[in-house]
Order: C-alpha cells, then structure tokens, then sequence
C-alpha cells in the first residue's frame, strides 16, 4: 500500500520533470527525434503504463537507441 503511494508520487515527479524539459527545454532545439511518439511522450506513457522504474528505464533505452544511425519509425509503448 505505501510502496504504491511512494511508487505514484515518483512516477508523477519523473512526469512533471519531462513536461518541464517539453515546455522550457524543448522548444529551444530543432526537433531531432526519429520515432513516433517522440522520447519524451514516449517516456511518459512507459511510466504510467509500467511505473517509474520500468517506464524510466523504457525512456533511456528508447533515448539511447534515437541517434543518426537509426531508422526511427511507429515504436508506442507496450
């Protein structure tokens, strides 16, 4: 019950932390994401689908794997 509690409360910071970065950061750099949806709404639904620790560990994979070498392409969360 509490690790629930605990485990909503990280998952909403790790949220609100992202939706800063697509306010104030974001907009600042050409966009440069090769997937749909971008690493960042990416991130967010791994983390309310799967919980922070699962959904965040989602986003750096996904985040490592966004690079000119990659094809990109659809990759939703699943």
């Amino acid at each position: 019950m509490v690790a629930d509690k605990v485990e909503g409360m990280v998952g909403r910071v790790f949220i609100s932390m992202i939706r800063v970065y697509q306010r104030f950061v974001s907009p600042l750099f050409p966009p440069s994401c090769r997937f749909t949806p971008n690493c960042s709404r990416y991130t967010i639904q791994a983390i309310q689908k799967h919980g922070p620790l699962r959904g965040g560990a989602m986003g750096a994979w996904r985040i490592l794997r966004c690079n000119p070498f990659s094809k990109g392409g659809y990759d939703p969360v699943e």
